[in-house]
């Protein structure tokens, strides 16, 4: 599946973290034999260089790529992505962070096995159900990974996501979209109104309820809250005013209702969408 849009390779690399090897995303210090066989790296997971003998014998005992990479997700989801440093993960590793680069090289690395350890959580579709239902349910379950780490939104367009948990996500969609009956070369197009779609929805939402939580108020206390700041300014009270009639027929006591309902009817239009073009093309309902 194509990448995610995101900010670039800055937002992977928080300012204000020098000091240590490999924190901005350069390499940890190699010996000559490391670094004749280095070549430009573009993923972890094209990384197919071995260990040499002195980082296998001298590595901390109990300690591995695993745990350090469920470690990372720990911590990005507790701090955030600005936060995240080889320095603070490698004391609540309790090791030193020169530890950590007998694993990765970079903290690049870290935050692509992290975000590739997430995708993991992505419940897959159920077998032999109607591609419009597999299509909601993985579309719902990529929104609720978005909203849960809002940290991985700004990474998936950073990286090539060729991880293997990455890898079988991308597969399920395009497993999904190849039964919708559309021709091939309108497939990707329908893959990426979806997900793209999705992925814009999880997004705001995740740091919309990052920021209510960070207030210390509920969704609804914050919704009442900004629009009775609106409505109180005049130049902005008619906007508000005319867009009454819409809310009301929304639908839904709550915020988190009035998302849901929008979230499935967008799903609708989409599948509805996928379903004209289909039966436009003359291809056989999937």
């Amino acid at each position: 599946m194509e990448s995610e849009p995101g900010t670039g390779s800055d937002r992977a690399n928080a300012p204000g973290e020098s000091g240590t090897p490999g924190e901005q995303g350069e390499p940890a210090p190699e010996s000559g034999a490391d670094a004749a066989s280095s070549a430009p790296r573009t993923s972890v997971w094209l990384d197919r260089r071995t260990p040499s003998r002195s980082r296998r014998t001298e590595s901390p005992a109990g300690l591995d790529r695993d745990r350090i990479t469920e470690a990372s997700v720990r911590l990005l989801d507790a701090d955030g992505l600005a936060k995240f440093s080889m320095r603070r993960l490698a004391a609540e590793l309790d090791v030193t962070a020169m530890s950590l680069y007998w694993y990765v090289d970079t903290k690049d690395d870290l935050l692509e096995l992290a975000l590739d350890a997430v995708y993991a959580e992505i419940t897959p579709p159920r077998e032999g159900a109607p591609w419009q239902d597999r299509l909601r349910e993985l579309a719902r379950s990529y929104r609720e990974l978005l909203v849960r780490h809002i940290w991985i939104s700004p990474l998936a367009g950073t990286f090539l996501n060729i991880g293997p948990n990455s890898m079988l996500f991308s597969y399920a969609v395009q497993d999904i979209v190849r039964a919708t009956g559309l021709p091939l070369e309108r497939q990707t197009g329908a893959l990426s109104a979806v997900f793209q779609f999705v992925y814009g929805f999880g997004t705001v939402e995740g740091h919309f309820k990052a920021r209510c939580d960070a207030t210390g108020l509920t969704q609804d206390e914050y919704h009442r809250q900004a629009m009775g700041t609106i409505r109180a300014q005049p130049h902005l009270r008619k906007i508000v005013e005319s867009s009454d009639d819409l809310m009301a027929a929304r639908g839904g006591e709550t915020v988190e209702e009035m998302r849901e309902r929008d979230f499935g009817y967008a799903l609708d239009i989409v599948v509805a969408g996928i379903e004209a073009v289909r039966d436009r093309s003359g291809a056989p309902a999937g």
